[in-house]
């Protein structure tokens, strides 16, 4: 079945070109994610990423472009954060709401314009700061004032340029340009971590590798299960008549996923970690009271625990943000009302609005909840099992990314495929 489908995929020209731009955009990501920075100490840039759980977790996701120090460096990272300011100014500016909810397209194609003047300052402001605790750390050789800007400015445009290719892959791909490219960094990563689990491999810790694995397929189902699970609220439509036609009259039910926010809350999540982190490291060498809280701030950014509690609340709290902001039950009860639409049992209108929200506020506790105990995964099954490696693999932020981009891009290539079946039937 499968395979016939693939076949019918690349048998569809419009689809077959799709599908291979985005490989074409895949390939040009690792080729860049590959052409380093000059005057780098290689082995030392990569001990530090294995002993910092933070900046190892934003490696993972750039697919090794950081430990190599590459043109690409600072991935997405500037873009998603500018993206997070945008949307919470939102709830402090009443005219950024109304040009992003109310002016249509157009509204929302210059609030994106907004967001990517915003990444340039971010990228620059986040490119210093990294090369500055990397010559610190003595991970890279000292640059000089005019060194260090041409490396600033080099990865700066690196992470415009992946930017760019983002929207381009959204725009003449398929699926969502920005998660697909993250997607692409972690895949990249997928055979070292194998080439590290074959070099560690211990037959006494069989065992171990045992529980590992039927934990990390017990996570794989709860993903999946989670990502696609929907509460159906039950919508009823009044009999119209028209003319000599009757309209409505019929019963369907409107979708409301446990997990609306999907995987943005945990990628809004890391960008923001990472700010204190840096900025710690990059004060912590200044002398006085400023370095002492400098360093006891990035100290306790080390904690697991600290990091791992601040982690969960924050992927909680965005969860419940970015779904305040992108889904609206008061437009939805009111385009309801407007088609005729109503849920038995409730009134049209405000009623109809409250009892969303009730709903809406207890499916996204599961899914807030589902999603902070997925971010800390990887550490929990690491801590059972004493399994450390493949660590970022299975389980954990890259698993719900990898599940989440795979399932919204197969349905999305299935949508295209019914579609022109039905244009032939």
């Amino acid at each position: 079945m499968w395979l016939n489908k693939i076949v019918q995929i690349f048998k569809i020209k419009d689809l077959r070109n799709k599908i291979l731009f985005v490989l074409g955009v895949f390939a040009l990501f690792r080729l860049m994610a590959n052409i380093p920075v000059p005057g780098i100490a290689t082995e030392k840039l990569r001990e530090f990423f294995e002993g910092n759980q933070l900046f190892g977790l934003l490696n993972m996701l750039s697919g090794g472009a950081m430990d190599n120090l590459s043109v690409v460096m600072l991935g997405l990272g500037p873009y998603i954060t500018a993206t997070i300011i945008m949307q919470l100014l939102t709830m402090i500016f009443p005219q950024l709401e109304k040009m992003y909810k109310e002016e249509g397209e157009q509204g929302r194609q210059k609030f994106n314009q907004y967001g990517r003047i915003l990444a340039v300052p971010l990228a620059i402001l986040q490119g210093y700061g990294m090369l500055t605790i990397f010559q610190r750390q003595q991970l890279i050789e000292s640059l000089s004032p005019s060194l260090l800007a041409i490396s600033l400015l080099t990865v700066t445009a690196g992470s415009l340029f992946l930017m760019w290719l983002g929207e381009l892959v959204s725009e003449k791909g398929i699926g969502n340009g920005v998660s697909l490219l993250i997607f692409a960094g972690i895949i990249a990563d997928f055979p070292n971590n194998i080439r590290q689990m074959v070099a560690t491999w211990d037959p006494a810790q069989l065992p171990s590798y045992l529980l590992f694995f039927s934990m990390s397929l017990i996570i794989v189902a709860g993903v999946v299960l989670i990502n696609e699970g929907r509460r159906n609220i039950p919508v009823s439509y009044a009999k119209r008549v028209r003319g000599a036609k009757m309209y409505g009259g019929v019963s369907t039910y409107l979708p409301l996923n446990i997990n609306p926010a999907g995987v943005i809350p945990i990628i809004f999540a890391l960008s923001i970690m990472l700010f204190p982190g840096m900025i710690a490291n990059f004060l912590g060498g200044a002398g006085g009271t400023v370095g002492a809280v400098a360093k006891t701030i990035g100290n306790a950014f080390q904690d697991p625990w600290i990091h791992g509690i601040l982690y969960f609340i924050l992927v909680v709290l965005f969860t419940y943000f970015y779904t305040a902001v992108t889904f609206d039950p008061k437009a939805i009860s009111t385009n309801l009302q407007k088609m005729g639409g109503f849920i038995p049992g409730i009134r049209p209108g405000e009623s109809t609005a409250h009892f969303m929200y009730y709903i809406l506020n207890r499916v996204l506790l599961i899914g807030a909840l589902f999603l902070g105990g997925i971010a800390l995964m990887p550490t929990i099954v690491g801590a059972v099992t004493g399994v450390m490696v493949f660590k970022f693999l299975i389980g954990g932020t890259a698993l719900l990314i990898v599940v989440s981009v795979v399932l919204d891009t197969l349905r999305q290539i299935k949508a295209q495929l019914e579609m022109r079946e039905y244009e032939t039937f």
